[in-house]
């Protein structure tokens, strides 16, 4: 009896224990999905959605353009010298008849001088011959010279007035020459570019200044020969700068492409209240036909590590980011060319706080 009372107890000492160790088991066992549910339990973010549909929308083919004023000039000098005094500047307003710089007359001054003396001499000229032709032609009523010596009197009286006119039509050039010295403005506007400074040399055909008047702002762009078979004069075109789009009219289209780049320069008035500035950079839209398109809020659209894309939510409300490619921006939209599918439903609001695996709720969904 003592030999088997010393054998039981240490089994009973450690039966607390075993049994300790299986009720935990058991109840590990005993709810798996209760507890595998409340450690995947995503946060919840309120945000609202859109469900996409896909509408026929114009293909707008976008270019590049430049806003520029319809009443611009290249100022350039009539003369070859060097610009004595230059003094306007980029910005400033000018009046039409202000002097905006002056060339170096000195090689004009020359040339006056030059003239002036060749119209003298051939005033002189003709004085000689007049005195001739008056003398032998007394004589020659007389019958006191022959009619052939009369005939190169005549002659000699006849050069002599052409080579006077010569000579007065080269000194008025000449005197014409130095009023080009002096160089005014032909409009009243504002000095947009400045292309030459005091000392440098100007050149008849090479600009100096660029003026621009108070005209209308208009987009000069150009167009591949493909897009311009498809447009024509009074066509509307939609204009994008800043984020906003505005209508603009066709008012110009040249024929005669380019024959380096092969495009068609297109010159397109902007509306009166566009708010934009000469010299600024805009994108037209030119339509050439239409397809069925996806449009999405921009504001849906994030980047996120350098990634572009938007939020997509599914059936069970929960949030993935999606990789997108942006097309044309229309105003508030974006047409997403890849990446999405008509019927996705996607986030548009409270974005900062949506990442991948949130579930939404509190907005619109469907």
């Amino acid at each position: 009896m003592t030999a088997m009372n010393h054998s039981v107890l240490p089994l009973l000492r450690r039966a607390p224990l075993a049994l300790v160790l299986s009720t935990a088991l058991l109840s590990a066992c005993g709810h798996p999905s209760e507890t595998a549910q409340t450690a995947a339990a995503p946060r919840v973010v309120a945000a609202q959605t859109l469900k996409l549909a896909s509408s026929d929308q114009q293909n707008l083919t976008l270019l590049s353009g430049t806003v520029m004023s319809s009443n611009q000039v290249q100022v350039a000098s009539r003369l070859m010298g060097y610009i004595r005094t230059l003094n306007v500047k980029e910005g400033q307003t000018v009046k039409a008849g202000q002097l905006l710089f002056q060339v170096d007359p000195t090689d004009i001054q020359g040339q006056v001088a030059q003239a002036r003396a060749g119209l003298a001499q051939a005033q002189a000229n003709l004085a000689n011959a007049k005195g001739d032709f008056e003398r032998f032609g007394n004589l020659y009523k007389e019958q006191a010279i022959p009619k052939q010596q009369w005939d190169q009197v005549q002659l000699r009286y006849q050069v002599a007035q052409e080579q006077v006119a010569a000579a007065q039509a080269g000194y008025n050039t000449a005197a014409a020459q130095m009023r080009y010295s002096s160089v005014t403005s032909p409009i009243t506007g504002v000095v947009v570019q400045k292309m030459a400074n005091q000392g440098d040399l100007a050149a008849p055909g090479r600009p100096v200044l660029v003026i621009e008047g108070q005209g209308k702002l208009q987009v000069t762009t150009q167009v591949p020969g493909e897009v311009f078979a498809k447009i024509k004069v009074g066509d509307k075109v939609q204009v994008l700068a800043n984020g906003k789009s505005l209508q603009g009219t066709i008012a110009q289209a040249v024929p005669v492409a380019d024959p380096m780049s092969h495009t068609h320069t297109v010159k397109i008035d902007l509306p009166a209240n566009a708010g934009l500035d000469s010299g600024s950079f805009v994108r037209v839209g030119f339509a050439v036909g239409s397809s069925p398109q996806l449009r999405v809020p921009q504001s849906a659209v994030v980047d996120r590590a350098g990634m572009t894309g938007v939020f997509v939510v599914d059936k069970d409300g929960i949030a993935h980011f999606r990789l997108v490619r942006l097309g044309a921006e229309m105003g508030a939209d974006v047409e997403i060319q890849a990446g999405l599918n008509a019927d996705d439903t996607i986030v548009t609001s409270n974005l900062p706080a949506v990442e991948n695996g949130v579930k939404i709720g509190g907005g619109n969904r469907g």
